[in-house]
């Protein structure tokens, strides 16, 4: 089979059956107790109730198949680089913040423009703590008050021995490891490590999204070889070259499977024009992004390329990929436990708050609005990305004070009965009909719904 064939087969549209039978899997074994993915009849697949919700109502709540904080986010959150719950204590989320901040690093909140900063003497008015202070939060030699409230999960390290990805537990790391993290790990044994310095640093320059590609890609290739360290192993021998060119392309389609449910449409034809870019500017523009997305390939070659894998490492694949990510993803968000620390201690009795705001004061006036900096980044979740838009949603993606991870939370906005579609809003269904279509014209449709057919 050519490679231009195996990358035609990559970015075909699966079966309806097939289809079917992914989803059929994945909510049997998931989280995913009363509903169903099927055919909605106007835009493919659409997710619907098996059974009544009730207003407040958990609808799904669905695990992060690819995923990554944003690059400046990092600097503001320390998490779990797998479930992204925040991770070592109270004090080390403040001693870090303070200490990263009083080398200049500065953190952009915004998604997509993910670059570090050195902030100007004049945008940071908040004097920092003395240094010894900081050290101390940052070594866990000062507890402050009622940080034991708060209590976060003690930081396990990257089983590769790199200095970039930190753990919540054990088991994150090692599912992190077996799933992503063993092709991109950039610790000291690994031979192609400067190479993946390389496209990272290109990523963390450009467009962190290239990150998250890469993991989908890592994924991929991982669970192939998983695949055929099985199929060799029932065989019981390796088979002939002949076979294995054959049942390879198969396990390879079979690897790639879950990510062959999402849009596929090539990062560049999908992204929508910025308001800067002058409409006669568009084909230039959208060359610049195809030219972004090769260099970025190329140095991923350069770092993990698996000859077993070539499809993957094709242009078309790789744009596809992130323009999966551009029109299917739901924003990984997870709040802080700093800013609830710092409302408890404004709610504690006059006597006692007034003790513990003697010790952290200096802590909350250096950090200013930084307390509420959430966990940030992109993520693909399977069954959320198959719920379809509407200006008037029956649910909602919505964290509640129990969800500390990275999961997709969607929750009943009003009632909704058995057989109806499920349907959240992917903007702010609250603008009028003009900007809401104009939203929506980057998602690449028209939006239909009750509410814009009445206006």
């Amino acid at each position: 089979m050519e490679l231009s064939d195996q990358i035609a087969a990559l970015l075909a549209q699966p079966s309806p059956q097939s289809i079917q039978e992914y989803y059929n899997s994945l909510i049997e074994s998931g989280n995913c107790d009363g509903l169903c993915v099927r055919d909605n009849g106007q835009h493919g697949k659409g997710v619907f109730a098996t059974k009544e919700f009730k207003e407040g109502d958990l609808v799904l709540k669905d695990q992060i198949l690819v995923g990554a904080q944003h690059s400046s986010n990092k600097v503001d959150c320390y998490v779990c680089s797998y479930c992204f719950k925040f991770i070592g204590s109270i004090e080390i989320q403040i001693g870090r913040k303070l200490y990263l901040q009083s080398l200049g690093l500065n953190c952009e909140t915004k998604c997509h423009e993910d670059s570090f900063s050195h902030t100007e003497k004049d945008e940071i008015d908040r004097e920092l703590p003395p240094k010894e202070l900081i050290e101390a939060l940052l070594n866990e030699n000062l507890s402050l008050p009622f940080s034991n409230q708060f209590d976060l999960p003690k930081v396990v390290s990257c089983p590769g021995n790199c200095e970039e990805e930190h753990y919540c537990s054990q088991l994150c790391a090692d599912a992190d490891w077996d799933s992503y993290h063993t092709l991109l790990c950039t610790g000291p044994k690994n031979k192609k490590r400067n190479a993946l310095l390389k496209f990272i640093e290109h990523a963390n320059g450009t467009n962190d999204i290239f990150i998250v590609a890469a993991k989908a890609i890592s994924y991929t290739i991982l669970r192939y070889k998983k695949l055929k360290n099985s199929q060799v192993k029932n065989k019981g021998k390796r088979p002939l070259l002949d076979e294995m060119d054959a049942s390879s392309f198969y396990l390879l389609l079979e690897a790639w499977k879950p990510l062959s449910m999402g849009f596929k449409g090539r990062w560049w034809e999908c992204i929508s024009l910025p308001d800067d870019v002058d409409l006669s500017e568009e084909t230039n523009f959208r060359n610049q992004i195809k030219d972004l997305a090769f260099t970025s390939l190329e140095l991923l070659k350069d770092a993990i390329f698996d000859s077993e894998c070539a499809p993957l490492f094709s242009l078309d694949v790789y744009g596809s990929i992130i323009g999966m990510f551009e029109l299917n993803n739901l924003d990984l968000v997870v709040a802080s436990p700093l800013e609830d620390y710092f409302i408890y201690i404004d709610e504690l009795p006059d006597k006692e708050k007034e003790e513990a705001k003697r010790k952290t004061q200096i802590f909350l006036e250096a950090l200013g609005d930084d307390i509420s900096v959430p966990c940030q980044g992109t993520a693909f979740f399977p069954i959320q990305s198959c719920m379809n838009h509407s200006c008037c949603p029956n649910a909602k993606a919505f964290k509640r004070d129990e969800d500390k991870d990275g999961h997709a939370i969607i929750i009943a906005q009003k009632p909704i009965p058995k057989g109806d579609e499920i349907r959240i809003s992917y903007i702010d269904e609250e603008a009028d009909y003009e900007e809401r279509q104009a939203m929506l014209a980057d998602y690449g449709f028209t939006c239909t719904c009750p509410k814009c057919l009445a206006e």
